[in-house]
């Protein structure tokens, strides 16, 4: 169990969906009311997919007035009715970068033109299912602040065994998690799929305050590219993540420092 560094591409594109708080707040909304409606259950003690859903949008600080709306949502009637529907969009950015998108819309057509025309302006080339999802791992994620607030007295305490990597590691492994990360000032914890939620109480259980949780599609095998073609990717990528419909867009574009440096300028 170690560390190997994959914050650069998790920081890009968390900083990514911040700089679109209004329209994230819509996305995540949207990620709860399907999540709620395909778990069949409003409670999310009773649904795995629920709990994630609700735990991510805690981490970007979605009120909690706005995901009762969207829980409701997923049982109501007539024009209050959720009618999304998950779609699959995989394809290549430039470099060969594979690029897979997961989106929830209520009108195909309209998605895939939208998908279509990204890829193509950013001279890449959409393709059929399963073109590149063979290249990319189902993943669970949870991040965990090493510091918290301890009050006016206290400042900024540690966050239990958060605080102490052997510590934590050994919390990691008690819990049942895969693998962790150190992401400056917070770990990010990984797990399978199916353990997410489990890993997750299971840390807390141990007086580690976690800070949210979601799924995730992990490429296997980054792709190396230069700083020029890592500029023309991120811009397909943004593109793509400015679309409503979309949720989440995943790539194996390899971010280095030297990207990542290159990338904030």
């Amino acid at each position: 169990m170690s560390g190997h560094s994959k914050w650069a591409t998790t920081k890009h594109r968390k900083a990514a969906q911040d700089a679109k708080r209004s329209a994230l707040f819509s996305k995540l909304s949207r990620n709860i009311t399907v999540a709620a409606k395909e778990g069949g259950d409003p409670n999310p003690d009773n649904n795995a997919s629920l709990a994630a859903a609700i735990d991510k949008a805690k981490s970007y600080s979605l009120p909690k007035d706005k995901i009762k709306t969207a829980i409701d949502k997923a049982f109501g009637t007539g024009k209050d009715a959720a009618n999304y529907e998950s779609v699959i969009y995989e394809g290549y950015g430039p470099a060969g970068v594979a690029v897979y998108c997961e989106a929830l819309t209520d009108n195909r057509n309209r998605t895939a033109a939208d998908v279509r025309s990204a890829f193509s302006h950013a001279n890449g080339n959409l393709g059929t299912s399963g073109s590149v999802a063979f290249q990319f791992e189902r993943k669970g994620q949870i991040f965990i602040e090493k510091e918290i607030e301890g009050g006016k007295k206290e400042g900024m305490i540690a966050n239990g065994a958060a605080g102490d990597e052997d510590e934590f590691m050994m919390v990691v492994a008690e819990a049942g998690g895969d693998d962790y990360e150190d992401a400056d000032e917070e770990w990010i914890v990984y797990t399978a799929p199916s353990d997410l939620m489990a890993v997750k109480k299971a840390i807390e259980e141990q007086g580690v305050i976690t800070k949210g949780a979601e799924f995730i599609m992990e490429p296997t095998t980054p792709t190396q590219v230069s700083v020029t073609d890592a500029k023309k990717v991120m811009r397909l990528i943004d593109k793509l993540e400015e679309l409503e419909d979309l949720q989440n867009v995943y790539h194996t574009m390899e971010i280095t420092d030297e990207i990542a440096a290159a990338l904030d300028e």
